[in-house]
């Protein structure tokens, strides 16, 4: 099986390869923005060095968001390109996924993403069970995780420094691990990780009469 992954939803532009038998190659360029121009020749270098046609890769995994929204639409719309055109099968990885994977921590995890404009999506790990994600006001997270959680556990992600709340440890987790998020989507059931970016709320942007792009 050959996988590969990739994550445009920050600053980076990231891909990583596994192929069974051999060690995980991964890159990450810091570039901001370009994402686009950047990504196919990124997925063409690491092939070659790897020695594999597109044709070989069996398994297509994309971190779908919360993030940034044009860099989720680009990673997205590359893998399903990538997917028709390969005949591989694309699947879709939440980043707070990956970063609950990354944490590895016993007990309660909360994954807070900064939306801006005061508000917060969180996803909270209580008992090896994942809830689903919810965008919250900053003022509301504390009442919610504790409601969720317990009066104990972890923090991560780009929303828990702007959170103060006892009982719990920021682990400073930001950034994208390319190991859990190859290790999550070589697990993960297709059926139910379609490559479909989340976004925290609607874009600004609409077209004329109103109509969301």
């Amino acid at each position: 099986m050959a996988l590969l992954v990739i994550d445009t939803t920050g600053s980076d532009c990231s891909v990583a390869l596994r192929v069974a038998g051999q060690a995980d190659l991964c890159h990450s360029d810091a570039i901001g923005r370009g994402h686009a121009e950047r990504l196919a020749p990124m997925v063409a270098e690491m092939l070659e060095q790897a020695g594999l046609q597109a044709s070989q890769i069996s398994r297509i995994g994309v971190t779908t968001g919360p993030g940034s929204f044009a860099g989720s639409r680009v990673g997205v719309a590359f893998a399903r390109g990538l997917a028709l055109a390969s005949g591989a099968e694309a699947v879709g990885i939440g980043n707070l996924e990956v970063l609950a994977q990354d944490a590895a921590v016993p007990g309660p995890l909360a994954v807070l993403h900064d939306a801006k404009r005061g508000d917060i999506v969180l996803q909270v790990w209580n008992g090896g069970t994942a809830g689903a994600p919810e965008l919250l006001a900053l003022g509301d997270v504390a009442g919610r995780i504790l409601e969720l959680a317990g009066p104990r556990g972890h923090l991560a992600g780009s929303g828990a420094a702007l959170l103060e709340l006892d009982g719990y440890d920021d682990l400073a987790m930001t950034a994208i691990s390319l190991p859990a998020l190859l290790d999550l989507a070589a697990g993960v059931d297709a059926a139910s990780a379609p490559p479909v970016p989340f976004y925290a709320r609607p874009p600004d942007a609409k077209l004329p009469g109103g109509v969301q792009p």
